[in-house]
C-alpha cells in the first residue's frame, strides 16, 4: 500500500468475525453488550451500552434473501426424507412444511439483519466509523 493509501484510511481495521457473531447474538456489533434491535426487527438508531450509531446501517432485502437461502437448504432434505420414507398424508405434510418454515423463517430473519448490520460496522459501510 503507498504512503497516499494509508494516509487516506487512518482508522484501525476492525475485526469482522466477532461483529459477525454480535450479530447473530443480536448485539451491538461494538461492545457484543447491548440489544442491536429495539423492537423484533428495527435496529436501534444507538446502542444503549457504548453509544455506538447504529442508525447508519442498510440491511434492506439481504436479510429475507438469506433466511430464504437457509431456510430453503435446511428443510429441502427434511421434505425428501419424510415423502421418501414416512409418506403421510399430502396436508399432513404440507402443515408440517408450512409450520417449520414458517419459525424457521422467524427465528432467522432476525440473526440474519444482525449479520448484515455487523458485516456493514465491521466493513464501515454506509456511514459506519468514518467520514460520509
Amino acid at each position: 500500500m503507498s504512503e497516499t493509501e494509508e494516509s487516506r484510511d487512518p482508522q484501525p481495521e476492525r475485526p469482522t468475525r466477532p461483529a459477525v457473531v454480535r450479530g447473530l447474538r443480536r448485539r451491538c456489533p461494538n461492545c457484543g453488550q447491548g440489544p442491536l434491535f429495539e423492537g423484533y426487527l428495527k435496529v436501534a438508531d444507538a446502542c444503549p451500552v457504548c453509544g455506538e450509531d447504529l442508525h447508519h446501517h442498510r440491511a434492506d432485502d439481504g436479510p429475507a434473501y438469506l433466511t430464504i437461502l437457509v431456510v430453503g437448504h435446511l428443510m429441502a432434505p427434511v421434505i425428501h426424507v419424510l415423502f421418501v420414507r414416512l409418506r403421510p398424508d399430502p396436508l399432513v405434510l404440507a402443515t408440517l412444511l408450512t409450520l417449520g418454515c414458517v419459525a424457521l423463517s422467524l427465528y432467522l430473519l432476525p440473526r440474519m439483519k444482525g449479520l448484515v448490520v455487523g458485516i456493514q460496522w465491521a466493513r464501515r459501510m454506509h456511514g459506519f466509523g468514518g467520514a460520509a
